[in-house]
């Protein structure tokens, strides 16, 4: 399968983006894990949610996804599954549930598809193993598929995340809910904070002073949550009104979560035109409206402690910048290599196809931007992000690009396609 796209008019459209991913997989795990119901509205039914919702249905969790996008969870005590959990494609999935099913007293096999096979998972298996998880991997503990013995477990004291990864704090924090003591846990720079805002939503025992969360066992209580519009996925049609000219997008109930954001921040240095409206909080989530206009882009240096609060809009960011007057550096984004795909490397090959000239380095790109891009055959490499990332690209570019494999991106984005007038083979 792939799809074409061509340069094209002014995109002038007003849409709903689909619903958080995050916010999505987090709002499944603590309504499985909840006394009594949780209603769980506007939930993304992508593949990456699909996989933690089946798998909390092995897990013997009774849940229902309705037509219209309700979800209602009947929480309680987890179950043993009498067969492998598969995670697909989701890291999300694989390392919330590696934290969580840590401190169950039953057996579990977490497995995935390739690509989620062969992305390292040490990272949560070590911290886990000091609270005396019993997790086994291939390759010497590092990779999945994932067995995990269910075990007591002991609150972790003081523990310094080696990288601001969201991830990684969300399966511990989930672990911390099932050990004796109180778990600490030290941000180096801030990440992704939905964890704890739903923890608390739920009534869980957590605390944040500063970079330290400290949380211990305790029951949480069913709730209802509102699922915003994912600002990752708005950030493709944000960067796409951006550098076509005459563009006016708006984009309603985006998620506007402050450790999210982060690309608006770099944007509106860039000298990006966007105006956020209608502010409101849905539950402990910000969320409103956004409104992009066309505009004239100049290059920027991202690195340092924003980068963990747009670190899946890097993407969007880059093919943005090959558009903007002069040069876009981007560094202290390593995290970028063991993604979905090694990003870095996935876009300087690829926008380098499209005519941009990129700079690769171990930890980043260097993008020279103001160069006139022509239309190539790109590949995805199965990664959702670079196939956005491409399509926003290839609307800049002269002539025909086709992009391989594009169905990926209904892992976060099921509806993408339709806003790029595309033609699939």
């Amino acid at each position: 399968m792939r799809v074409q796209l061509e340069q094209r008019g002014p995109l002038r459209f007003e849409t709903r983006v689909p619903s958080d991913k995050s916010i999505t997989h987090r709002a499944l795990i603590l309504g499985a894990i909840s006394r009594g119901e949780t209603i769980v509205r506007h939930g993304l039914s992508s593949r990456d949610c699909l996989a933690t919702y089946q798998i909390l249905g092995q897990l013997g969790v009774k849940l229902n996804w309705q037509p219209d996008h309700t979800i209602r969870i009947m929480g309680g005590r987890l179950q043993e599954s009498a067969t492998v959990l598969d995670c697909q494609n989701s890291g999300t999935t694989m390392r919330l549930l590696a934290g969580l099913l840590a401190g169950q007293n039953f057996y579990s096999v977490l497995t995935g598809d390739a690509s989620l096979n062969s992305r390292p998972m040490a990272r949560i298996m070590e911290p886990l193993g000091a609270m005396g998880g019993q997790l086994y991997g291939r390759g010497g503990n590092k990779y999945p598929p994932l067995t995990i013995v269910g075990s007591s477990l002991w609150a972790l004291d003081s523990y310094l995340l080696p990288v601001a990864s969201a991830q990684l704090k969300s399966a511990l924090l989930l672990a911390g809910l099932f050990a004796r003591g109180t778990t600490t846990i030290i941000e180096p720079a801030q990440s992704r904070d939905h964890t704890e805002r739903m923890l608390l939503d739920f009534g869980a025992p957590l605390s944040k002073e500063g970079d330290t969360l400290q949380i211990h066992s305790g029951e949480l209580v069913g709730r209802e949550v509102k699922v915003p519009g994912d600002f990752s996925s708005a950030a493709f049609l944000i960067a796409s009104a951006l550098i076509v000219p005459g563009s006016q997008v708006l984009l309603r109930d985006v998620g506007l979560n402050p450790t999210r954001i982060g690309l608006l921040t770099v944007l509106k240095k860039m000298g990006a035109k966007i105006q956020i409206q209608n502010r409101r909080n849905w539950g402990s989530e910000p969320v409103g409206d956004i409104f992009v206009q066309a505009s004239q882009l100049s290059g920027t240096e991202v690195c340092g402690k924003i980068v963990p609060l747009l670190i899946d809009e890097l993407p969007a960011l880059a093919a943005v910048a090959t558009q903007a007057q002069g040069t876009t550096i981007i560094r202290d984004a390593g995290e970028l290599r063991v993604k979905e795909s090694d990003r870095i490397g996935a876009l300087c090959r690829e926008l380098g196809r499209l005519g941009a000239q990129v700079e690769e380095f171990p930890d980043g790109l260097v993008i020279h931007g103001g160069r006139p891009l022509v239309g190539a055959q790109v590949e995805s490499y199965g990664d959702h992000r670079i196939a956005m990332a491409m399509a926003v690209a290839g609307l800049a570019a002269q002539g025909t690009t086709e992009i391989l494999d594009p169905l990926c991106v209904e892992i976060s984005f099921p509806n993408f396609w339709q806003f790029f007038g595309k033609n699939r083979k």
